[in-house]
């Protein structure tokens, strides 16, 4: 197997896959304007694999000497999970720019799966089989590998209850090929993806009504009756000069219309098993959340940055009371890299003998960075101010008729109003544009609700251990136990 280059994952999309966008068929992935900007960046970071300068991050090789994307590598030590957060850091700083759903955040989600297979053998030890022929595909054939786990929001009283199998994906036949599937999933990037982990959401998982709904398996992309309905390009009309995020780095979110699909066997991860289903939900991402929080670690850089280049232009950093609030910003960066960097330091082994980042600290890293970013993004506002909301675009500022007046008002110290602008845009975009407002939405609900992070958060910490501490320090007796 070889590394894919990146003309060759462009290609490999033109397969018949059945993709709508603003009210057309789409002929050709790569090429439709909504999909190119992201394809590209896809693909530059395919094409980084192939570069001598990014060997030793990008890619290493397994045991028998096949050379494969570094973060495709099962985590088996504490300097994998640091090679990981190098392959991210690294990937990030060559595009320019913040993309999460990209294949190595959902990888991990399959090595949670990885770590059932004792008891999936149990089950049916053709599955434990299937788990790691396709942890081992992804990576020696370089698959762009996704996640699909977000149901249409049907009615959940029914829903929880296995009582609608009108929305919710579900087994409507078994036949000797395999497993055929009805139903529909939202995940974001599955129109330029090559395959998806499909499975089972948060539900009511004791429930023996549940049966047809507990099945995890996987699904090309590309495959038939399967349907692509993506909601619009946030940069779609929009110049690179006034919107320089939204119009490379917009993630497409899809609507994955499941009409009847055929899921072969050897794709099929597990089937009518309720159980598989409860644990997969509560491990999805044991692994696949250190990724997605380097993410809002990159984001976290961008507003202290963004403050910084904005307050430095009139010197307000002489102002202690401005001072305090990119103070503000960098705890709060530091914050989450300390959770990141806590969680790979205190480690553990996982059931399945992997090394998984702490739980605890991982989960809790996961909930400050999410709760804390909208607050941290308004302080950012404050700081660049309001020429943030009303400042003319690129194409007025450039107009030779006005450029005189631009550059009187604009020109400061040693910033052009040329420089002065890109970053207002720059800061725009981040900060006040429907991409902006759609990555807060995104970032918040894209691995779970809420709620379920903090369930996760609540369930991964060590109670006992506090329970003594007091049982002790207040002379209580051992059995003192709760109900």
């Amino acid at each position: 197997m070889t590394l894919m280059t990146g003309d060759e994952y462009r290609q490999s999309l033109n397969d018949g896959r059945e993709v709508y966008i603003d009210g057309e068929k789409v002929k050709n992935v790569a090429e439709h304007p909504a999909f190119k900007p992201i394809i590209d960046v896809k693909a530059r970071m395919y094409d980084m694999n192939h570069e001598e300068r990014y060997a030793d991050v990008c890619t290493t090789k397994l045991p028998d000497g096949d050379t494969i994307c570094r973060p495709y590598k099962l985590p088996k030590d504490k300097e994998d999970l640091t090679a990981i957060r190098r392959y991210v850091e690294t990937v990030l700083d060559d595009l320019g720019g913040v993309v999460y759903r990209v294949g190595d955040e959902t990888i991990g989600e399959m090595w949670s799966l990885y770590d059932a297979q004792d008891r999936l053998n149990e089950i049916d030890p053709t599955y434990a089989d299937n788990i790691r022929h396709h942890v081992d595909r992804v990576a020696r054939k370089d698959l762009f590998h996704v996640s699909a786990n977000t149901d249409p929001k049907g009615d959940r009283s029914k829903l929880i209850e296995g009582k609608d199998g009108g929305t919710l994906l579900h087994v409507v036949e078994e036949n000797d090929k395999g497993i055929v599937v009805r139903g529909a999933k939202f995940e974001t990037a599955a129109a330029y993806a090559h395959q998806a982990f499909v499975k089972p959401t948060i539900s009511n998982w004791t429930n023996e009504n549940m049966d047809p709904f507990a099945c995890g398996f996987i699904c090309d992309m590309g495959s038939p009756g399967l349907k692509h309905i993506c909601r619009s390009s946030l940069g779609k009309g929009r110049s690179p000069e006034n919107y320089p995020m939204s119009t490379q780095f917009d993630e497409l979110d899809t609507l994955l219309v499941f009409d009847d699909v055929l899921i072969p066997w050897e794709n099929v991860l597990f089937h009518r098993s309720i159980e598989s289903a409860q644990y997969i939900r509560n491990t999805l991402h044991r692994y696949s959340a250190f990724n997605y929080v380097l993410r809002i670690l990159r984001r976290a850089d961008l507003l202290i940055g963004t403050a910084l280049l904005n307050v430095e232009q009139t010197g307000l950093t002489k102002i202690p009371a401005v001072k305090e609030k990119l103070a503000q910003l960098i705890s709060y960066r530091e914050g989450i890299n300390a959770h990141l960097t806590a969680a790979v330091a205190e480690a553990e082994k996982s059931p399945g003998g992997l090394m998984m980042p702490n739980q605890s600290l991982l989960y809790t890293g996961r909930i400050f960075a999410l709760t804390n970013f909208p607050a941290m993004a308004h302080l950012t506002r404050e700081l660049v101010g309001g020429q943030l909301a009303i400042s003319p675009d690129a194409e007025t500022v450039s107009d030779p008729k006005v450029k005189e007046y631009i550059d009187k008002y604009y020109s400061v110290g040693g910033w052009t109003s040329e420089d002065r602008t890109k970053l207002l845009y720059f800061a725009r975009d981040l900060l006040n544009s429907s991409y902006a407002g759609h990555k807060i939405t995104f970032e918040l609900f894209a691995q779970s609700p809420p709620f379920a992070q903090y369930l996760a958060a609540y369930n991964s910490f060590d109670l006992e251990q506090v329970r003594d501490k007091v049982r002790k320090a207040a002379n209580l007796a051992p059995e003192a136990v709760g109900v």
